[in-house]
């Protein structure tokens, strides 16, 4: 566990090294995507910085991240780094998540062509998964998704609807050395979108991994329960900078993504479970 920030004496720092002004203050501080907080500081009662305290390792792979990205206009700019790694400070994006984000083909087609059509080969290494705990396949990847996921469905998911997400996970991992690595923001999900007046403006918490760019594409379709039609997924797939695939493989990925989220979606988003069930329905019937 964290120690209890002395946020106080971060400020001061940042003022002595020139980053902020004397009047800025800490406000509204929350949980991160681990166990880390986060504090905006505000000036005049508007936020204009994101103090993010962490782990270590943490705030060194969201440099890390943001470092390579830092070209992108839909990531914030990293303003200062604490030379312990014991936090960083990044620009404010105005707006909000979740909430006012228009339609999903509207926000999709921003992430693909300002964001995924910008991600990196990454060749420094053979393995995969979360850049702190790699593992040597894509397909454990998805085998650890695939039996964690069926416990969160519990009693929702018939064994014969598990048996086909099952095959498709078979079916999914022979491809696995046609797959190229890529630094993934790794949680591509409307709860870590910013929009503002109905527009996708911002992406934040990176959660970095090494993985294939359909994952994070899937993810992000699969992330709300609106629109999770196959026109939408189609039209958003054919601006993607992706090699040629069978249409039969983009279905099988979407649905093996939408059934991971669905048990993300029982245990931390119940509100959105009937919506996502009545998806689930029309996918297994695609």
């Amino acid at each position: 566990m964290l120690e209890k920030p002395d946020v106080t004496s971060i400020i001061h720092t940042l003022y002595e090294e020139g980053i902020i002004d004397r009047n800025v203050i800490a406000t509204n501080n929350r949980s991160g995507t681990t166990d880390g907080i986060v504090y905006f500081l505000s000036e005049h009662d508007e936020p204009k910085y994101v103090l993010k305290i962490d782990h270590p390792h943490q705030i060194a792979l969201t440099e890390q991240f943001l470092g390579t990205y830092r070209h992108l206009e839909l990531f914030p700019e990293i303003l200062y780094t604490d030379p312990a790694k014991a936090y960083l400070v990044y620009t404010y994006l105005t707006g909000t998540t979740h909430y006012n984000r228009g339609l999903k083909i509207n926000w999709l087609t921003i992430l693909v062509k300002e964001l995924f059509n910008h991600y990196e080969k990454y060749v420094q290494t053979d393995q995969w998964g979360r850049l702190e705990s790699p593992i040597p396949s894509w397909r454990e990847w998805n085998y650890r998704s695939l039996v964690d996921t069926r416990n969160d469905w519990g009693s929702l998911l018939s064994i014969e609807d598990f048996n086909r997400v099952e095959s498709i996970f078979e079916n999914i991992s022979k491809h696995e050395d046609q797959q190229v690595r890529y630094l993934l923001q790794g949680d591509t999900g409307v709860h870590n979108f910013v929009f503002y007046e109905h527009s996708l403006v911002g992406v934040i918490d990176p959660a970095p991994m090494i993985g294939p760019l359909l994952y994070d594409f899937t993810y992000a379709f699969c992330s709300s329960p609106d629109d999770l039609n196959l026109e939408t997924l189609m039209a958003a797939f054919d601006l993607l900078h992706h090699e040629p695939i069978e249409r039969s493989r983009l279905i099988e990925e979407v649905i093996f993504q939408l059934y991971c989220r669905i048990g993300i979606c029982i245990k931390f988003h119940p509100h959105d479970l009937e919506d996502y069930l009545i998806a689930w329905e029309y996918w297994k019937s695609v």
